[in-house]
């Protein structure tokens, strides 16, 4: 069975990641799974001491340092299960009867690879603990999960603001095309109202390929708005949507569009940093 998996971590991000993993999972009627992975680089299970033969009198000093890297590790795993603890009554406030608690030790990218079979949807912070606050800043392993992970993410970045409508960022392509039948087939942003945005030049075939686009969503939008706008890609996607007070993005993760290369190398983290609302990012 798949689940919606939402990664907590102590950051401050932890609560709205918890509010929109149990948004998307009454939405989707799909089990909800809290997901805590413990960094084996800040954590190390047992540290390695093998190249350390012959120290003699420092042998001594380097098993107690072992011992207090154990020790450490103990902490921080019980520290990760009265996170997990905290992020079950949340999702128990937010109307979820039964939450699935997992803690895994590990990469993080990693752990979620291995999970991949077992998500529908993964629901992850913008900031990670260690860029703990909610200004615009990136987790260090975003960037990653999203190139590696072949799950739609939806991706909090700020407080839980319960979707009302959303846009989707459209350029005509095969891969925004699949993007969108993804989103008519998924009961996560049924009955919403959306926006289809192209950023380019107003011609014939742009907005052929925005009705195009429409018709895939009769019967799963409850209206869709079609718009045109000229500009560089960030600034417009979000000056259209505070316009309109939508509060969710979605958009398609890689591609050679101008709109689908926010989403590669560095310009991943610089559509994330300057975003005010959730992104849901579509493989």
């Amino acid at each position: 069975m798949t689940h919606v998996m939402a990664c907590i971590d102590g950051s401050q991000s932890t609560a709205a990641v918890c509010d929109y993993a149990a948004w998307a999972s009454l939405r989707l009627a799909t089990p909800l799974t809290l997901l805590h992975v413990l960094d084996d680089l800040q954590y190390p299970v047992s540290p390695d001491l093998t190249g350390n033969i012959g120290l003699g009198s420092r042998e001594h000093l380097l098993e107690e340092l072992a011992g207090l890297d154990q020790q450490r590790h103990k902490i921080a795993m019980e520290q990760g299960r009265l996170m997990l603890d905290a992020a079950r009554e949340r999702v128990q406030a937010d109307g979820i009867e039964a939450a699935q608690l997992r803690q895994r030790h590990g990469d993080l990218v990693d752990c979620l690879h291995e999970l991949e079979q077992e998500i529908r949807l993964l629901v992850i912070g913008r900031q990670g603990k260690t860029s703990d606050s909610l200004s615009q800043l990136v987790g260090s392993h975003l960037e990653s999960v999203i190139r590696t992970l072949h799950r739609p993410i939806l991706v909090s970045c700020g407080e839980f603001r319960a979707p009302q409508s959303y846009m989707f960022a459209y350029d005509g392509s095969a891969t925004a095309r699949k993007g969108v039948e993804m989103i008519a087939a998924s009961p996560l942003l049924k009955g919403l109202p959306c926006h289809l945005l192209m950023v380019g030049a107003d011609t014939s075939d742009a907005w052929a390929q925005l009705e195009a686009a429409k018709a895939l969503l009769q019967g799963s939008a409850s209206e869709v708005h079609l718009a045109i706008r000229a500009g560089e890609v960030e600034p417009t996607l979000h000056s259209y949507q505070m316009e309109q007070g939508i509060e969710l993005l979605a958009m398609g993760a890689y591609g050679h569009s101008r709109i689908r290369q926010f989403l590669v190398g560095s310009t991943t983290s610089h559509l994330l940093r300057t975003s005010t609302t959730a992104l849901l990012i579509l493989r």
